[in-house]
């Protein structure tokens, strides 16, 4: 995939009108939301009258989006003005305020959505159905095994993948969403040009390359811890559901699920060993009504989409018929355990198991108790 150029640039009038919006004293989110409502959008509010404002605003409020900036305010707001067009101007950014007709629709309708989005890639991606697959930075190997499997199954149904950015499960679920046509979104905690963990550079510029990058933060914000539980809320915001694949008891990904369910999505959780640290937190996102998975296809299953993930899975393998008959042919009629087959055709046991779950997903084969596989005749 190449990035997409920018295809309607903001213009510097109407970025002023959300920049000023933005930095106007004693007006937070919630209350420019209420504005906007009215109003709907940013000039047409520092157009109104006092009286027009009363209804909406308290009178400190209304005087301050009335006084027009100060000289030094109006000198900040140029020069980011000239920040951000030159950025804008960069092929594959994108900048799209709360009222663009490309504004991620599903994350409009969010309590507190994002007046102004920043976007690197492929900003179509956030029209697409999405979930979100999010989880432990310090997770164990089977929880980013568990992770990239899951996001590669939903991203072969054509499902895009949304996570964080973060170390452990967030990273695995954004290489398994990269695996497939369904394609991943990052959500930043950063300005869009400030890569949080520098340890996922190079996947952060994949990204960028083959799926999409957000972040509301201006350009150059620095990591904050305050920033990033305000992420959380976009990353269920941009989803159809939230699937949590391993979380400890005080996880920030059960910020993310408990906003998913107050913004009326699904919560996915992967159960575990009732002994494990990184367990407790799905364990008590199932015992508040989560869903318990077991893969991505029971994800898609929950979301009705079984008769794309075949589709999906399908048409993956139609690119190697020689592959999909090398491992069927192996597996003959009875049930045979995964270890066997990957010793019959000396391929290691990891990478087999990406690619039985694709034949069962195609309707080829059926898993069985006990690890095993045997072969469906269609």
């Amino acid at each position: 995939m190449q990035a997409t150029e920018s295809q309607s640039e903001v213009t510097r009038p109407v970025l002023a009108g959300w920049l000023r919006l933005q930095q106007t004293g004693g007006v937070g989110l919630l209350t420019a939301h209420k504005l906007l409502e009215r109003f709907q959008h940013p000039q047409a509010i520092f157009e109104a009258s006092r009286d027009a404002l009363l209804e909406v605003v308290t009178a400190r409020q209304a005087d301050a989006l009335l006084a027009p900036p100060s000289g030094a305010a109006a000198g900040h707001i140029d020069a980011w003005l000239d920040v951000m067009q030159a950025w804008q101007a960069q092929p594959g950014n994108r900048l799209l305020p709360f009222d663009h007709p490309d504004y991620p629709e599903y994350l409009r309708q969010i309590v507190a959505a994002p007046l102004l989005l920043y976007v690197k890639g492929h900003a179509e991606l956030l029209a697409r159905r999405s979930v979100a697959v999010v989880g432990s930075r310090n997770a164990s190997r089977q929880g980013v095994l568990n992770a990239e499997r899951m996001a590669q199954t939903l991203s072969d149904a054509g499902v895009t993948v949304v996570s964080g950015l973060a170390l452990g499960i967030d990273a695995a679920a954004h290489l398994g969403g990269l695996s497939g046509p369904g394609g991943t979104v990052a959500v930043l905690g950063t300005g869009i040009d400030r890569i949080y963990p520098a340890r996922n550079g190079a996947l952060a510029r994949r990204i960028a390359e083959e799926g999409c990058i957000v972040s509301e933060c201006a350009l150059g914000t620095p990591p904050s811890r305050d920033n990033f539980p305000r992420r959380n809320r976009i990353i269920s915001g941009l989803a159809r559901g939230v699937l949590v694949v391993e979380a400890a008891a005080k996880s920030g990904s059960l910020i993310t699920a408990r906003l998913a369910v107050g913004q009326g999505r699904d919560v996915y959780a992967v159960p575990g060993s009732i002994h494990a640290t990184l367990s407790k937190g799905c364990h008590e996102l199932i015992r508040e009504g989560a869903r318990l998975v077991e893969s991505g296809y029971d994800v898609l299953e929950e979301l009705q989409m079984q008769a794309d993930a075949q589709s999906g899975a399908r048409s993956r393998l139609a690119a190697d018929d020689s592959f999909v008959d090398r491992i069927l042919d192996a597996m003959g009629d009875d049930p045979l355990p995964a270890d066997l087959l990957a010793l019959h055709l000396g391929q290691p046991p990891g990478e087999l198991q990406g690619q039985l779950l694709a034949l069962e997903l195609a309707g080829l084969l059926e898993r069985l108790p006990g690890g095993m596989f045997q072969r469906l005749r269609v």
